[in-house]
């Protein structure tokens, strides 16, 4: 099989089931986002791959291709999308790294340790990644998408900031200039 097969060349690409569609489209933006989401999650576990968390950061980037090819298959259900105990799974996952951390008293500034900036980074591009998954306006699968994706964000908030915390690296709190 090769890489290439040159049916994308006029703009357009195909979703499961063989629909074409133009790869401006909004379902494509949104599982292309996903993808960058996973991109960046494979730079920040290359970044600590000693962390306590790597093991969950890889089966979010698994949930991430579920979510990704639900997404890619409208109107079929041979993608369910993400497990529902993936969200209870991100929660506990929360709750621990939190009871290590100080309590916040500030905003704080994307940043710190090179993982922690890693993971702010994926952050930002996992609740764009929502806000676009929020506009397809799709099934009830889809909803359980945006809620996986709206509890991985606050993961990965909690994730740079237990970073710092483990790299002896303080969090970059907001002060007003």
């Amino acid at each position: 099989m090769k890489i290439y097969t040159r049916t994308g060349d006029t703009g357009e690409t195909s979703l499961f089931g063989g629909a074409r569609v133009r790869k401006d489209d909004a379902r494509i933006e949104a599982y292309g986002t996903i993808d960058e989401l996973n991109s960046f999650l494979g730079v920040a576990r290359a970044t600590w791959p000693s962390s306590s968390f790597d093991g969950e950061l890889h089966l979010i980037q698994s949930d991430l291709f579920d979510i990704g090819a639900h997404l890619a298959s409208p109107g079929t259900s041979r993608f369910a999308g993400p497990d529902p105990a993936r969200v209870a799974a991100l929660e506990q996952a929360i709750d621990t790294m939190e009871s290590e951390l100080a309590p916040l008293k500030s905003f704080i500034l994307p940043g710190g340790s090179l993982a922690a900036a890693h993971l702010h980074v994926a952050r930002t591009v996992c609740r764009r990644a929502e806000r676009l998954v929020v506009a397809l306006r799709d099934d009830e699968a889809t909803k359980a998408s945006i809620t996986y994706l709206n509890r991985l964000s606050d993961f990965l908030f909690v994730a740079a900031r237990f970073a710092n915390h483990k790299q002896g690296v303080s969090d970059v709190p907001w002060t007003r200039t």
